[in-house]
């Protein structure tokens, strides 16, 4: 991964680009909102949150990622989409709003709202709610080849994080301006026959599972940036600038 202070012109981008900008710009497009589903294969309150998740999925106005995690492997059946990392985000962003506890399924809205995976009402309303919100940062990707590169500049809008609604948001825990830049891989659908553990017998298709979370740099929230980062591999990937420590997220695009 280089990097360059340097801010590339959009026109060079390639044929290939997502854009985010300030809502405050006429007529420009509002970031899409992001929607982390943590769930297991061996949870049996699962399915219908991944069935929700199947149906946010398709919207354009929101990235939705699904995160397998594995801490329900030893109920009788091993969840083969799970990774170990995404607990680990799971149980960082229970210690950001501090809270002790991590369950499935969880829906993390925006990076800034834990709700149940299945609460489709409340979830429907968050993601009104930041859609209304300003992006806070213009963020534009483009896929050139082998490589991402990565435009990351100052929004007039900005995202400090919405004090905690009814026990279920929480505020940024994060530095004013830090913020990390990400890099999502994901599997558009998978289908799985489960045989043990609490869902056995059930066939799910599962929807956008995130197979790569990696973290490729930071911006200091105030400069434009410029990142290019080798990613040779097919498929879908999404880019997600977040308040540093799993704060609220400024801005997401993503590229089929």
């Amino acid at each position: 991964m280089r990097r360059s202070a340097a801010l590339f012109a959009a026109a060079c981008l390639g044929s290939t680009l997502a854009v985010a900008q300030s809502a405050a710009e006429p007529d420009a497009p509002t970031s899409p909102v992001v929607l982390e589903l943590y769930t297991s294969q061996g949870c049996s309150s699962c399915p219908p949150a991944d069935e929700l998740f199947a149906t946010l999925a398709q919207r354009d106005d929101v990235i939705a990622l699904a995160l397998h995690v594995d801490y329900w492997d030893y109920l009788g059946w091993k969840d083969e989409l799970a990774r170990p990392r995404h607990a680990a985000r799971q149980k960082a962003y229970a210690k950001a709003a501090r809270s002790r506890t991590i369950y499935t399924p969880e829906m993390i809205v925006q990076g800034e709202d834990r709700l149940k995976g299945h609460d489709a009402a409340t979830i429907a309303d968050e993601i009104a709610a930041h859609r209304r919100e300003a992006p806070g940062a213009a963020l534009a990707v483009a896929r050139e080849g082998d490589v991402l590169r990565i435009d990351i500049a100052p929004a007039s809008g900005s995202v400090e994080g919405r004090a905690p609604d009814a026990g279920i948001g929480f505020a940024a825990a994060a530095a004013p301006l830090q913020a990390d830049v990400h890099v999502v891989r994901y599997i558009p659908e998978e289908r799985v026959a489960i045989e043990a553990g609490e869902n056995a017998g059930r066939t799910m298709t599962y929807l956008n599972i995130v197979t790569d979370w990696q973290t490729i740099g930071q911006w200091d929230g105030v400069s434009d940036a410029n990142f290019v980062y080798d990613h040779p591999a097919p498929g879908p990937v999404a880019v997600i600038v977040q308040r540093a420590r799993t704060g609220p997220i400024l801005a997401a695009a993503r590229l089929p």
